[in-house]
């Protein structure tokens, strides 16, 4: 465990979902774990820790797994005036919801709510609705994506009110695609399924829904980017540089 200490009241609590072997970028980043990925001279990970930050997530912790060894040495240098950055590694794969639920580990007893976000993809939303959204009586929230094309996305199906339905298979066309950020109430954690590995996504939400859980979605049109293909790991850069003013 790499902790930088800072000071122990209570923040915003993030997870990084950071874990994953990037296969299909790993011919561009040989050995390098995909959200390591060069970005307007630092990692990726890095802008989404700045991006976090920016929105008021002062405690993150960055769920690790392929080469976990390269983004703890570089998270144990880096220092953001009021942020404690934690790296937790996975023995084996977990899935995203395993893996963030072993980077929280004994912490799933402390209040407050949990955001959860990817290492390899950026949408620069404001996140405040979200949290209004959790504090109206949702038990968690998923920020959906406005796009134009689906194909490379599930998709969200919701009713009149933003309640969330189901999760859909890819599709051609406009929707609104998952945009893989998610707020979760505290107690919620407990009802997670315990199997591992285990993704958001086919095991967590469908299960919550199942039981009643009020899943709400807060949509966006804001600027989004999936590092994970070599079409889309160099626009990388421009997206970071366009948009200065959404990183500390």
């Amino acid at each position: 465990v790499v902790y930088i200490p800072m000071s122990s009241r209570f923040r915003r609590k993030a997870v990084i979902l950071a874990g994953g072997q990037g296969s299909r970028v790993q011919r561009l980043l040989p050995g390098l774990p995909k959200p390591m990925a060069l970005t307007a001279g630092r990692p990726f990970l890095e802008w989404v820790v700045r991006f976090l930050g920016k929105q008021g997530f002062a405690d993150i912790t960055i769920s690790t797994g392929f080469r976990s060894e390269i983004i703890a040495a570089h998270f144990s240098q880096l220092h953001l005036p009021g942020i404690d950055i934690r790296c937790e590694p996975e023995l084996e794969p977990y899935g995203t919801a395993g893996g963030f639920v072993n980077a929280v580990g004994s912490r799933i007893v402390e209040p407050g709510p949990w955001l959860v976000s990817n290492g390899d993809s950026l949408v620069l939303a404001d996140l405040k609705p979200m949290l209004g959204r959790l504090d109206s009586g949702a038990q968690a929230v998923i920020l959906g994506l406005h796009v134009e094309d689906c194909s490379r996305f599930g998709t969200l199906k919701t009713d009149s009110r933003g309640m969330l339905l189901e999760f859909s298979e890819k599709r051609p066309g406009r929707g609104l695609i998952n945009a893989g950020v998610y707020l979760l109430a505290a107690g919620l954690l407990r009802q997670f399924p315990s199997t591992r590995p285990l993704s958001f996504e086919t095991d967590v939400f469908p299960s919550l829904l199942a039981a009643g859980v009020r899943i709400v979605v807060s949509s966006t049109n804001a600027p989004f980017l999936d590092i994970g293909t070599e079409e889309t790991l160099p626009l990388a850069d421009q997206l970071v540089t366009t948009n200065r003013e959404h990183f500390l």
